[in-house]
């Protein structure tokens, strides 16, 4: 087993994270690259805390896309560290995830009212309301990542990585799972991924909003899964990488632009209900079915993509 790294802080240097990542190759085991992995991601996760803590809106989308990395991550090599631990904890990313989320969304909120008179913003009706709104919701995130339970979080999820259950588990099937080269373990899950996004995907422009939500979240997963992959393995045998990558980018912008503004709507419903009458610039017809239309178009070009393995 590695030797266990000391616990990731707000200040890890991101050369040294690097450093280890450079390490991983094709026939590496499949425990030394998830823990490698995992690392990275939960480092990157710690090193933006303070600054989303300080109402850095940079800060908060890294933090978000670090823990989408970690979550991710943890999905890929789910049939080797399934175990009790990881569950637990797996709930405990989601709450984390819903808070970074919810003000997330506030900020592409007050954007989208910020446009409709950007010269004057403090003219917008009720707009002052969209900010106190903002500035509880910052509140309430930096009181979380201040808390015992977010400290317990990184602490356990620190010590899991290193030696969960899972890295003990007993049995041929455990052992071969944690022994399992990462290379040809990578080829045949991303491919089992592709497949079942492009199935959830084909018929993108009749789903509702929150069916093509969870097309959004497989896009997100594969994408993630992939940059991780090819990152730390520089092999012909996974050349179809960039160009995966290139296609999987291309839909999750145009599907989180048609997510952005569902949230969007739902907050500006929130404030109407209280009372706030607020303009905000949304998605027409028109701008939904070229989102649409750009989202199938790069699910088309994946498919002809030559398969994994």
């Amino acid at each position: 087993m590695p030797k266990p790294v000391s616990r990731p802080s707000s200040r890890a240097k991101p050369q040294r994270r690097q450093q280890a990542v450079s390490r991983l190759n094709f026939a590496m085991p499949c425990d030394t690259a998830f823990r490698i992995v995992a690392r990275r991601h939960l480092a990157e996760l710690a090193a933006h805390q303070e600054a989303t803590g300080k109402a850095d809106p940079d800060g908060l989308h890294q933090m978000r896309i670090a823990l989408t990395h970690l979550r991710a991550t943890v999905l890929f090599f789910s049939p080797m560290v399934d175990d009790a631990v990881g569950a637990q904890l797996r709930n405990e990313l989601k709450w984390l995830n819903s808070l970074l989320g919810s003000l997330r969304d506030l900020d592409v909120a007050i954007d989208r009212v910020r446009a409709t008179n950007p010269e004057q913003p403090d003219t917008i009706p009720h707009f002052q309301a969209w900010r106190d709104k903002r500035v509880e919701g910052q509140r309430e995130l930096t009181q979380a990542l201040q808390s015992a339970r977010y400290r317990r979080l990184i602490e356990r999820l620190s010590r899991w990585i290193e030696s969960g259950p899972w890295s003990t588990k007993a049995g041929r099937q455990a052992a071969q799972q944690r022994g399992t080269p990462i290379g040809p373990y990578s080829a045949e899950k991303l491919g089992q991924w592709e497949q079942k996004l492009l199935e959830k995907s084909r018929k993108l422009r009749r789903m509702s909003p929150r069916k093509r939500h969870r097309v959004r979240l497989l896009n997100k997963k594969l994408n993630y899964s992939i940059e991780s992959v090819a990152r730390l393995l520089r092999d012909k045998r996974l050349s179809k990488q960039r160009r995966a990558i290139k296609h999987l980018r291309k839909a999750q912008k145009s599907l989180g632009q048609l997510n952005d503004d569902v949230r969007a709507r739902a907050l500006l419903r929130e404030l109407r209900q209280e009372g706030f009458k607020t303009p905000m610039q949304l998605l027409g017809p028109k701008g939904e079915r070229r989102l649409l239309r750009a989202t199938t178009e790069a699910y088309r070009k994946l498919a002809k993509l030559k398969p994994w393995t």
